[in-house]
């Protein structure tokens, strides 16, 4: 039986956190713990990981926009990160992984190896949207969204104290809550174009806290998991 492929859009912030008391600002022990839960599922699936730039790429683009970068040059400055945090996770699984990390979604993944690690690829292509496009050319209905944080909620919980979380919620709502531009370090769950074309597409993307890895493991099972899921 052929294997289930499986694509992970895994948050930037998760792997490089910015925390100065870990090595590098790279949160190694998360790395160690998601490889571990990967692994798990190797006899039945094969996972295509997209890895983001999370906070530590929004630090500089931020200080290249204050140096009057436009946002082709901040979309470059992600893009470099991106594959920074790659290049670690690809790392972390060894020779389990293809032995580079990839960047082109819209070419088909041709390796035995069951892991293969994805960064950014251009301007203008978040790697929420790369990893849209990379379902779309290998028919995968489903994205899992490893994030930091617990649900969408119908209003920014760090500002409103009544925010509301969504276990469920259709493509047409999510896309009322994040609207429809994209730019350079977008902070939000799952980026508007992505979104548009995940509709478009059918695809359903759940979204997990990474920081709770039985959550997707749940998942991943067939369980009951803590999460939003957008379809």
């Amino acid at each position: 039986m052929p294997k289930e492929n499986i694509i992970i859009s895994l948050g930037g912030s998760l792997v490089a956190p910015g925390d100065l008391s870990m090595q590098a600002g790279i949160d190694t022990g998360f790395l160690k713990l998601f490889k571990k839960t990967v692994i798990k599922y190797l006899d039945s699936r094969r996972f295509f990981v997209f890895v983001g730039g999370g906070k530590v790429c929004r630090n500089y683009q931020d200080a290249l926009l204050e140096f009057g970068a436009d946002n082709k040059e901040r979309d470059w400055m992600g893009i470099s990160i991106s594959r920074l945090n790659a290049e670690v996770v690809k790392q972390s699984f060894d020779k389990l992984a293809f032995e580079k990390v990839l960047t082109d979604p819209t070419k088909k993944v041709n390796s035995r190896r069951d892991i293969a690690v994805f960064a950014g690829w251009k301007p203008g292509w978040s790697t929420d949207y790369c990893s849209v496009i990379l379902a779309k050319n290998m028919g995968i209905k489903t994205i899992v969204n490893v994030t930091n944080i617990d649900y969408v909620y119908d209003k920014d919980p760090r500002k409103f104290k009544d925010a509301k979380a969504i276990k469920q919620i259709s493509w047409k709502d999510f896309r009322k809550l994040v609207g429809d531009k994209w730019s350079p370090g977008l902070s939000v769950p799952f980026d508007p174009r992505a979104s548009k074309m995940a509709e478009i597409l059918k695809i359903k993307v759940v979204m997990v806290n990474g920081a709770h890895l039985d959550r997707l493991e749940n998942f991943l099972n067939g369980k009951p998991f803590i999460g939003t899921t957008i379809s």
